[in-house]
């Protein structure tokens, strides 16, 4: 990477953590440090949400979902608007109400410490895994940048997020994510417009969007009732709306974001604000993996994304076997390119049928992926602990080949910027949880506030020991969003419980929930065939059914109260 480049990246990293510790330095409070000063505008508070959701994984993998299936993965939120005005309606009324620190504090006025425990060590579990792979997700374009070992390069990007966070807390993650946010949105929109300039040169914006159709890359619509299908209309406005419902409604690292907010008002239409935003964004952020695609078409690739293995894949490789897809796979480039320009100058002269080219290019596409294929068995027997995975390798290394000096360094800052922005909130989420909902007794303001810095400490300790042991999944969005799965569904019907039933009390919702957990986890890992976007419909489906059923047997207890009543 250029000096220029190495100025970027460097400069606006240092100034978002600097700037981060000398305006939150006196956030000295429990009010500032856990709560983020509750003194936030509305559209301060729909920026935190959106950048505490766009974690780095987001600008390495859904351009690479893009590149390689399309458009289809957007269906994933289609219920997050819904979602939005079920939370602004219920959630956020409550919680201001309460005056919470954290979501899980009504668990236990609600039913009892048992269940309030139950919650938050889910939570605990589930964001803690999570904080490990938005550390290791941009880890991964450092280490391809500096040849620095993965690990080392995790503790890196750990050390400056914890540096900032510790320092002020939720007041300093709120901050943050104003800066954050503007390089992110400034990166996107120069990759997506440096795109389309790029392939000015060779066609027009309506003949790329026209390619990529003729390749099955613009189909956002996937009707299929098939609950093995990953992404559907169905799945993503049913399953996508339980998931949305319970990371935004019951997730510790975005309810201290709105709870950051003036008042109820100002929260409420900060989270308004993302669901009008969030799926034109994932749109445009696809949208520009397929025009890398098309991109590509007119350009050659790698056999393999990630660099580090195709070099050791050719040093390892005395059979020659490397070196002979390789070639196959330039003279199939070759021969790709010349059925897209066979294609676009039928097309251009006005013709309609233009089925044997384009047959023949997706045959060509077809046989390139076998390739690719072939290749990643060859690597598993040369290597066999290489990481054969290389579908979040596909955008940086588009932009570290083709971006010009300059913008290269914006971009991995934005790629940065956003990790950061996520993993900052994550572990002030659940340093506040631990200390308030786990390791709980009694303090004074400043006790409070020094437990939660060591707690910040010690959870981004144990994120980066996570982060150290991950390799990467089919594609890093969607581990995100299965290890979200596998635990928000329990976590909602608990809250759904507290909410609506009021008869059923913490014995019940407590067996129930243990219970619904261990479904779930038994559907995942038995590889029962059913997508994962489902996950977040039965569990909260099974607890709710077994709390009602169960409640005869376990009459509540003194203490137990129902939502209107409970006052801090």
């Amino acid at each position: 990477m250029s000096a220029p480049d190495w100025a970027v990246l460097l400069c606006t990293l240092g100034f978002i953590v600097a700037y981060g510790v000398w305006k939150t330095r006196g956030a000295k409070t429990s009010e500032s440090f856990l709560r983020g000063g509750s003194d936030n505008r509305w559209w301060t508070v729909g920026l935190s949400v959106m950048a505490t959701q766009a974690s780095a994984v987001t600008f390495l993998s859904t351009p690479g979902q893009g590149y390689l299936d399309g458009m289809g993965f957007v269906q994933f939120y289609f219920g997050l608007p819904l979602a939005m005005i079920v939370i602004g309606a219920v959630f956020i009324p409550m919680y201001y109400r309460w005056k919470v620190y954290t979501a899980y504090e009504f668990i236990g006025k609600r039913f009892d410490g048992r269940a309030r425990l139950l919650t938050a060590g889910l939570f605990l579990i589930q964001r803690s895994l999570a904080a490990g792979i938005t550390i290791y997700a941009p880890s991964i374009i450092l280490s391809k940048v500096l040849n620095w070992p993965l690990s080392w390069t995790c503790v890196f990007i750990g050390a400056l997020v914890i540096l900032y966070t510790t320092s002020g807390g939720a007041r300093a993650v709120g901050v943050t994510h104003k800066q954050q946010m503007v390089v992110i949105f400034l990166g996107m929109f120069l990759a997506f417009g440096l795109t389309v300039h790029y392939l000015g040169g060779v066609l027009g914006f309506g003949e790329s969007l026209r390619l990529a159709k003729a390749m099955g890359k613009l189909e956002v619509i996937n009707s299929s009732w098939n609950p093995a299908d990953k992404y559907t209309l169905w799945s993503g406005l049913i399953g996508g709306f339980f998931l949305q419902l319970s990371y935004f409604g019951t997730d510790q690292s975005q309810v201290q974001r709105y709870l950051s907010g003036q008042s109820v008002a100002q929260a409420r239409q900060g989270l308004w604000m993302n669901g009008l935003l969030k799926i034109p964004m994932q749109l445009f952020i696809l949208l520009t993996g397929v025009l890398v695609f098309v991109f590509y078409q007119f350009h050659a690739t790698p056999l393999h994304w990630n660099d580090a293995n195709l070099v050791s894949a050719r040093a390892l490789d005395e059979s020659g076997v490397v070196a002979g897809l390789e070639a196959e796979h330039a003279a199939l480039h070759l021969e790709r390119q010349a059925s897209a320009n066979a294609v676009l100058a039928l097309w251009r002269e006005g013709a309609t049928d233009v089925e044997v080219p384009l047959a023949e290019w997706r045959a060509l596409d077809a046989r390139d992926k076998i390739l690719r294929q072939e290749f990643t068995q060859r690597l598993a027997v040369l290597s066999p602990d290489a990481e054969t995975n290389d579908k979040d390798y596909i955008f940086v290394g588009y932009v570290m080949d083709h971006l010009p000096v300059g913008i290269i360094g914006l971009l991995l800052a934005m790629i940065f910027c956003a990790g950061m922005s996520s993993t900052s909130a994550e572990l002030s989420a659940l340093a506040t949880t631990g200390v308030v909902d786990v390791w709980r007794k009694p303090r004074d303001d400043a006790q409070q506030v020094r437990a939660t810095k060591w707690a910040t400490i010690l959870f981004g300790a144990l994120a980066l020991g996570f982060a150290a042991l991950f390799s990467l999944f089919e594609n890093l969005i969607q581990a995100v969003n299965i290890l979200g799965s596998l635990f928000y569904g329990t976590i909602l019907g608990i809250f759904l419980v507290a909410f609506f039933i009021k008869r059923v009390q913490g014995t019940a919702v407590f067996v129930a929930a243990l219970i619904a957990q261990a479904a779930i986890l038994w559907i995942h890992f038995a590889s029962v065939d059913i997508a994962f976007l489902w996950y977040n419909l039965i569990a909260p489906a099974i607890l709710v059914v077994l709390a009602l059923a169960l409640q005869p047997f376990f009459p509540g207890r003194p203490g137990q109260t129902a939502p209107e009543e409970i006052q801090r």
